[in-house]
């Protein structure tokens, strides 16, 4: 038994239209179980799931992504998951990538599984490429371990990550959940191993809902404040400067 036995994606969506039905319908042909939740949309994203075999959850107006992503992950584990892929619903993710992703989680069982964007991200803006280069050193030094693209919202996570955290984060910002989320993880002794994997921008993708100066400082405030109470952790900053020179990288110790 490798506790992979069943696993549930869920995919928080707000105004996805264009994009979520293709995004449901490649993760539920490698899972056979996907939980989709509509975040307050407008643009009739619930509309394309119609005749998709999934589990639609509706907000009647918005959370954010953090709240919609544990409304998700409560459900399935309730339903009997043993661990949650999230994947985002504008299309930068492949759902062909799933099975890499299952692969790596066997060999890294209890293990946080980031698909990191390793190929194709020169294509991202300028602005967008340093914010998450700036994340990762944060995050990275807090976590006290080098993170593979720390931003990257396509994850396998084992449902320990959910249930010791469940009641932990609000409905703030997701960006700052997804970040938080591995801080605290590390010290439970939980780590992360990267997957590389293609940056995908959409034809059809609506503008990212990531606020490359706005979210970065809330990112940053987050991991300074965890900083400050682990006494700016120079031996997380020494760790967390090794260098990942592939996202196929070993797991912390």
């Amino acid at each position: 038994m490798t506790g992979l036995e069943r696993i549930a994606c869920v995919i928080p969506a707000r105004n996805e239209a264009d994009t979520i039905a293709e995004v449901a319908a490649g993760a539920y042909h490698h899972l056979g179980w996907v939980i989709v939740v509509d975040d307050g949309s407008v643009d009739g994203t619930a509309d394309r799931l119609k005749g998709l075999a999934v589990t639609l959850l509706r907000n009647p107006s918005p959370r954010g992504k953090a709240a919609s992503l544990f409304r998700g992950a409560r459900v399935a584990i309730a339903g009997g998951a043993q661990a949650i892929i999230t994947l985002d619903g504008d299309g930068q993710h492949c759902p062909d990538e799933i099975p890499r992703v299952i692969d790596a989680a066997k060999d890294h069982p209890l293990t946080i599984i980031i698909a990191a964007r390793a190929h194709g991200r020169s294509a991202a803006p300028i602005i967008r490429r340093f914010a998450n280069r700036f994340a990762d050193f944060w995050v990275s030094w807090a976590a006290g371990y080098p993170i593979a693209d720390s931003q990257s919202g396509f994850r396998l996570y084992p449902k320990q990550a959910f249930e010791c955290a469940r009641n932990q984060y609000g409905s703030g910002s997701g960006f700052v959940l997804e970040s938080e989320i591995l801080i605290d993880a590390a010290r439970r002794g939980c780590y992360s191993v990267g997957v590389p994997v293609e940056a995908i921008y959409h034809p059809k993708g609506r503008a990212s809902h990531y606020r490359p100066i706005v979210d970065t400082l809330r990112i940053t405030r987050m991991v300074a404040w965890e900083l400050m109470k682990q006494g700016f952790s120079p031996i997380g900053l020494f760790r967390s400067l090794g260098v990942v020179s592939h996202p196929e990288m070993k797991q912390a110790p």
